[in-house]
């Protein structure tokens, strides 16, 4: 069957990703959009578009009988489920093959068997392939659970069987600790995948996360397009991944591929699909578990295979056999992903939301591609970041012949990358590119804590000299944009109202502009004797000369020669909080506007505030109890997450203004301390 129309059940850069491929091979699209996504890019890039209901996910992306109607509706042959949603849902699967329609992804009876953890390691158990120690059984009982821990011996993981990305997993340390770390994973696997069923395994103190990617196709070929490492993780979701897995022998890598096509074969798979292992230190690897979907990372095989997978699950879809043999396919460089998110590092990866005030992404060539939902905006507000949804902003890819050259590119790339608006992981990311332990490939899964020194640093760094200055000439340029905004060109150029340098009747030569970088005030003195063009700053560390400061043609921002450096900067203002960028360097900082004296912060003190939009779950605290510093008093699920809010000191609780279930908004006051 030829398929020419495809509706893609998602959202986001997938829907995107899928389109893209659609478009090269001439097949026709249709989007559905919940109402927070009427404008996003998907929605524009697609063929044709329905609306399938409001912002939370379960009333929209997720109701499959509202997809089947906007398939059966716009004409579509064939339905793509992306990934994440309901790609590997096998009730989704069943659906759209009784409404006649193509499910692009593997038969039911496969996502079947693979679909719950517990499920598929007996399957993969039976099958020889290697399993953590660890329990897998039906019985669901607290204390017998507790049991199988005790036996399994600590450290120990504690995972949903349904479902993945990180969700309803905790790591356990010793026994105390058992009992809430299962209640938090029940409760998070419940809201994310409607099933609080658990397994338990021996957690690995120092194992790396490697994946195969395995293609199948209906007469039963099988092939393993090689391996993903992907251990940088947090919160055992994936930040940066890369192919091929460095240092991996050629014979390890054969049997872990050899392990992974025995294991989509002992399920009759189709399509495309991820087998997922530990690596251990010795060499040994362990089953994880296995994607019966697209993956988040499949770019990185396709930049060292020149295969387009989404085009090759379309092929299959439709019948067709495998171009290709196991023979025929062979490495070429190396590719590294990472995901650029709106999240606070320094908070515990708190996942962000809201507006994008500015996005500029890297030139895309050969050797570098982004991977987007949302639309750059170097010329005004861009696209949202919602609080009912992933907070991905895009996907950097880079390749190189091999994996120095792709980490040089990945730098590169990430230098040119720039994002204001909510809270980003982009300086996090750079500082991995930058660090000697990734360079050398000493990876593994606690990676980020075992560095978190350098890339989680307590204290922010100093402002340098050179942020600094352009901070205080962003200002000029704000100040100068704000005045001629609206204004005609004056018919005479040569007349004083054209003038827009720093001399004014009855004022001075000099300002001094004062920024907090978070931990101290730093003074910027601006002396503009002639003008704009090339005003001396006198700095923490020294003066400096802009001997050319002249706003950017090609978009909001500003070209600065330092004494002999080139800078193109943009600043932002938000109130006065100033954002500043230029190359390999995003820094948030408040601006003391004297004409807005608004700047102090808030006075907090004792107060417990809701760190963004989300329902309470839990409130573990009673009015008038004694509370130690550390100790948890309120769970918060926002963006399908927990988040445990701590006690900051030792104190009293004075007021409860939260109720378990109920909705809050972002610094709603949930608890106060005396």
């Amino acid at each position: 069957m030829t398929i020419k129309k495809i509706l893609v059940a998602n959202r986001g850069e997938i829907a995107c990703r899928v389109m893209r491929s659609c478009r090269d091979v001439g097949i026709a699209t249709v989007a559905v959009y919940s109402e927070a996504d009427s404008a996003a890019l998907h929605v524009d890039m697609a063929d044709d578009a329905v609306w399938i209901g409001p912002p939370p996910a379960r009333e929209s992306y997720l109701d499959i009988g509202k997809i089947i109607d906007a398939a059966k509706a716009t004409g579509a042959d064939a339905i793509h489920p992306g990934y994440g949603f309901l790609s590997e849902n096998e009730d989704f699967a069943e659906a759209i093959a009784k409404a006649g329609l193509i499910f692009i992804g593997p038969p039911v009876a496969a996502i079947r068997a693979m679909g719950g953890k517990s499920e598929a390691k007996a399957l993969m158990e039976k099958a020889g392939v290697p399993l953590v120690p660890g329990y897998h059984g039906d019985n669901q009982d607290e204390k017998f659970l507790a049991a199988e821990a005790q036996k399994i011996g600590y450290p120990l993981l504690i995972k949903a069987s349904a479902g993945g990305g990180g969700k309803g997993m905790r790591v356990v340390e010793k026994p105390g600790d058992f009992a809430e770390a299962l209640g938090a994973a029940r409760r998070e696997a419940k809201a994310a995948f409607g099933d609080d069923h658990v397994l338990i395994e021996k957690y690995l103190t120092r194992p790396r996360h490697v994946e195969i990617q395995v293609f199948a196709d209906r007469a039963g070929n099988t092939v393993y397009l090689f391996e993903r490492d992907c251990s940088i993780q947090r919160r055992h979701q994936k930040v940066i991944e890369e192919a091929p897995a460095p240092g991996l022998a050629p014979e390890t890598r054969a049997k872990m591929g050899a392990a992974a096509v025995a294991a989509a074969k002992a399920i009759g798979y189709e399509g495309a699909g991820t087998v997922e292992f530990l690596l251990d230190t010795d060499g040994s690897f362990y089953f994880m578990e296995m994607n019966t979907r697209l993956q988040v990372e499949h770019p990185v095989t396709e930049m060292i295979t020149g295969l387009d997978l989404v085009a090759l699950q379309i092929s299959v879809a439709e019948g067709q056999d495998l171009p290709f043999t196991q023979d025929d396919l062979a490495i070429n460089g190396h590719a590294i992903e990472v995901r650029l998110y709106a999240e606070d590092p320094a908070n515990n990866f708190l996942p962000g939301a809201g507006q994008i005030q500015y996005l500029s992404f890297p030139l895309q060539r050969d050797a570098v591609r982004v991977d987007t939902g949302v639309r750059e905006a170097p010329f005004g507000d861009g696209d949202v970041i919602s609080i009912h949804y992933d907070p991905m902003i895009a996907k950097i890819i880079v390749h190189g012949a091999d994996r120095a050259q792709a980490i040089e590119r990945l730098s590169a790339a990430l230098a040119d990358t720039h994002v204001a608006g909510p809270k980003t992981n982009l300086n996090f990311l750079r500082a991995i590119a930058a660090h000697p332990a990734f360079a050398a490939a000493d990876l593994d899964t606690r990676f980020i804590e075992r560095h978190a020194d350098v890339l989680l640093p307590a204290q922010k760094p100093r402002l340098d000299n050179a942020t600094l200055a352009l901070a205080a000439l962003g200002v000029l340029h704000l100040r100068a944009e704000a005045e001629t905004a609206g204004i005609k060109p004056a018919a005479d150029p040569t007349s004083p109202w054209q003038h827009r340098g720093g001399w004014r009747i009855g004022g001075a030569d000099t300002e001094t502009l004062v920024f907090n970088d978070g931990t101290s005030d730093c003074s910027v003195k601006l002396s503009c004797k002639d003008g704009l063009d090339s005003p001396v700053l006198s700095l923490p560390d020294g003066s400096l000369i802009a001997a050319r400061f002249a706003p950017a043609a090609e978009d909001m921002g500003f070209y600065a020669l330092l004494e002999d450096e080139e800078f193109h900067a943009v600043a932002l203002r938000d109130g006065n909080r100033l954002t500043v960028m230029h190359t390999g360097v995003g820094a948030e900082m408040v601006w003391h506007d004297p004409l807005n004296a608004e700047f102090a912060q808030e006075d907090t003190a004792g107060r417990l505030t809701a760190p963004m939009p989300g329902k309470v779950v839990a409130v573990r605290v009673q009015l008038g109890d004694a509370v130690k510093k550390g100790q948890p008093l309120v769970i918060v699920e926002a963006m399908k997450m927990e988040h445990t809010i701590v006690a900051p000191v030792d104190g009293k609780v004075t007021a409860i203004n939260a109720n378990i279930g109920e909705q809050v908004d972002e610094k709603r006051e949930l608890i106060a301390l005396e």
